[in-house]
Parts: C-alpha cells; sequence; structure tokens
C-alpha cells in the first residue's frame, strides 16, 4: 500500500500518493497521471531470437544526454520581452495541480516546470511518508538548481499537499491500516486530511478551481516479483493505485472541456522481466480505460483523454528498482534516436498536451521515448553484426 511519483520507469515498491479528485473542482484542465511512485514507460522487445545483455556501454554519458534546446513557450518569452512568432503554449492564469512530486527529478518535477514555464501557477500533492522532507528541501535551497525556468527565474510552488492516493476518502481506511500504517508511522504526524476526497475539497477551498491536474503515479508492491508469483493482494493493490485511482479522479472532479493525461508504460503492450507484479497489467488496464474514458469523459464533460508513454530516466525513484542504468543503456543501443531521454522532454509533451494545440488529441497513447516503441528487435543483436545499421560512435 505504498505509493511513488512517476519517475523514469513506473515500478516502485512504495504507496501511491494521489492526485485530488471532488465535484466541480477541476475546470478546462488538462490532468496528467502517471507516478514517482512508479512511472513512465520505456522500451520495446528485443529481437525474437535474442535479448540483448544490457551490459552497461562504455560510452560517455556526457555525449549521450544530447540535452533538447530548451522550449520558451509564450507566456515567457512575453515576461522575458520578447516578441514571439509561431503557435504559442500559453497557460498564464491556469492553475495545474501535480500529484506524485517527491524530489526535483522525476517525471512530476519536470512536467510542473514545463507547466510553470508556460504560466501556470503550481500545486503539488506529495506521498505523505516523504512530505518533511520535500518541504525541507524547497525551503533550504536544495531544489533552486532545478527550479531555475528558461527566463531564469524559479519555478514557485504555491502550495503542497499531503496526499496518499490509496484511500478514496476517510472511510476507505481500514481500522488495522489506521493502525499500523498511519498511526504506528512517524512521518504521517503532523499531516490530515491527505485522501483524495479531502485533499479535493481542500484544494477547492484554498484555490476555487483547478484547471490543469497531473496524476503522476502508480504503486506495485511485489513489482519485483515474476507474475507467476504475484499474490493476489499484490495484484490487486497495482490495479487500485495505479489503474483505478485514475478512474476515480475522472469521476469525482468535474472538468468542463479540459484534458486528462495519465502516465504509462510499454510493458502494457509487451513483455518487460523484472516489471512485475502486476505493473504490466495495471498499465494496460489504464491505456485501456483511457480510450473509454476518452468517449466517456468527451461526451459528458467535453474532456479530452491521453497517455504519455515515457522512455527510462535515471530517476531516484528508478534507480532503486535496479537495473534502470541497463534499461537506459540498451534503449540508446536500439532507439531510433541514440540519445538519453530527458525529463524535459516528457514535460514539454505534457505542457503541449494541456494547451488548446492539442484541441483534436484524445483517446491517444503519445510515446515519448526516442522511438524505441517502434523497434521489433534489438539492432544490438550479433544477428544484425552483417547489416550496415548506422550507428553513433563514442
Amino acid at each position: 500500500m505504498a505509493a511513488s511519483a512517476a519517475t523514469g520507469i513506473q515500478m516502485m515498491t512504495a504507496r501511491p500518493c494521489m492526485s485530488s479528485s471532488n465535484n466541480k473542482l477541476f475546470k478546462e484542465g488538462a490532468a496528467i497521471s502517471g507516478s514517482n511512485y512508479k512511472v513512465p514507460t520505456w522500451v520495446k522487445l528485443t529481437s525474437s531470437s535474442y535479448r540483448s545483455s544490457m551490459r552497461p556501454s562504455n560510452r560517455s554519458m556526457s555525449s549521450l544526454s544530447m540535452k533538447p534546446s530548451t522550449v520558451v513557450p509564450k507566456a515567457m518569452a512575453e515576461s522575458m520581452g520578447k516578441s514571439v512568432s509561431g503557435l504559442p503554449i500559453n497557460l498564464k492564469g491556469k492553475k495545474a495541480f501535480i500529484a506524485g512530486v517527491a524530489d526535483d527529478n522525476g517525471y512530476g518535477w519536470a512536467i510542473a516546470k514545463s507547466l510553470a514555464a508556460a504560466g501556470a501557477e503550481i500545486l503539488v500533492g506529495t506521498w505523505v511518508p516523504a512530505l518533511n522532507i520535500f518541504e525541507m528541501s524547497l525551503r533550504r535551497g536544495k531544489f533552486d538548481e532545478s527550479r531555475v525556468l528558461p527566463d531564469g527565474s524559479l519555478m514557485e510552488i504555491a502550495k503542497v499537499y499531503p496526499l496518499d492516493a490509496v484511500f478514496d476518502s476517510p472511510e476507505d481506511v481500514p481500522e488495522d491500516v489506521l493502525l499500523k500504517t498511519v498511526k504506528a508511522n512517524k512521518r504521517y504526524a503532523g499531516s490530515s486530511k491527505w485522501t483524495v476526497k479531502e485533499v479535493a475539497e481542500s484544494v477547492k477551498e484554498d484555490f476555487g478551481s483547478i484547471d490543469i491536474l497531473v496524476h503522476s503515479l502508480a504503486n506495485g508492491p511485489e513489482v519485483t516479483k515474476p507474475l507467476l508469483e504475484t499474490s493476489r493482494n499484490g495484484y490487486l493493490a497495482a490495479l487500485s493505485a495505479s489503474s483505478y485511482s485514475y478512474v476515480y479522479v475522472i469521476a469525482g472532479v468535474y472538468i468542463t472541456g479540459g484534458s486528462s493525461i495519465s502516465l504509462t508504460y510499454i510493458a502494457s503492450e509487451r513483455i518487460i522481466p523484472g516489471y512485475g507484479g502486476g505493473m504490466s497489467s495495471a498499465k494496460a488496464a489504464l491505456e485501456s480505460d483511457t480510450r473509454v474514458l476518452a468517449f466517456e469523459a468527451g461526451r459528458k464533460h467535453k474532456v479530452r483523454v491521453n497517455a504519455i508513454s515515457a522512455g527510462p530516466l535515471r530517476s531516484r525513484a528508478a534507480k532503486a528498482i535496479g537495473f534502470i542504468d541497463m534499461m537506459i543503456d540498451y534503449s540508446i543501443e536500439n532507439a531510433p534516436l541514440q540519445k538519453e531521454l530527458s525529463a524535459e522532454e516528457v514535460g514539454n509533451t505534457a505542457a503541449f498536451l494541456a494547451s488548446p494545440l492539442a484541441s483534436a488529441i484524445t483517446g491517444a497513447i503519445i510515446y515519448v521515448d526516442n522511438g524505441l516503441n517502434a523497434m521489433g528487435v534489438g539492432v544490438d543483436s550479433p544477428i544484425f553484426e552483417k547489416l550496415d545499421i548506422p550507428k553513433d560512435k563514442h
């Protein structure tokens, strides 16, 4: 029952902190869901007859990072006194709630920065046990370097809310869980109103309405176990936190003419050894729900519902899994674009989907993984040694 905020590879073993939800809370916004507590997407399979050894390469990572050129949205360009040409992404006057931010190097943080750069006001929901450390780091300036926006200013976070997306309302917290997990856990001390419904009510009371919701969460307490060894409780916990939590937000939140986005992972479509505990099933359910919700929420509230399937990221949460470096190395070797994915690239995609520029996009899974999802084989296999496949040399 632990959650994590979306970071590199959507799989962690902590309780999911989820986004707020309450009727008539979010208007004309964009919701984005995924996970630090377990999150984004990653890679397609290798050759049918060969699976890459995934040995870390000796190449210089500095030469592979290839940071994309900084994008300056219209809202920021105007604040810098610059004239703007081309298509604008301007979210000035919009309020964005990002659920699943517990540090400064995951997808949730990157999405928050891109939305802030476009002019949105930022609110975040942080898993209760990580709340004190996160707020202390903010106060002491430990995140200042990563808060810098393209215009040189620092991203401001209007408010940080304690959040535990495992529970929809206080009534949903079983007594045994309350005693064992909450009352006995010192990290919950001093925190209140952290269920989804309570957070939604708090946000409504503080800010009135929300325009953009970012759900960057998922949970798989048995993610390290093969599916054959996964318990019923572990399997259902993965689906509850990683899939149903998103449905609950969409159903419980009033969004008119907005956009809802979740973070998914390629394991929903392809076999990814090591991504177990029912998490692959949870992501498959999430993508199916994305299509169904695109129809239902679109017809009922004119809401667009999409998902971002992101590649592997060298985040703190992903590093805890143990093989994120190998996944990144595999991606660099086999993706059409041989470079390391940056969190900023996912953040900018989210800002686009949250903007009017994406007004006709719904029911879609948007891959942000350097094209790895398109590959059917691992081209680093010895089988392809005689083929003249272009490769970066470092």
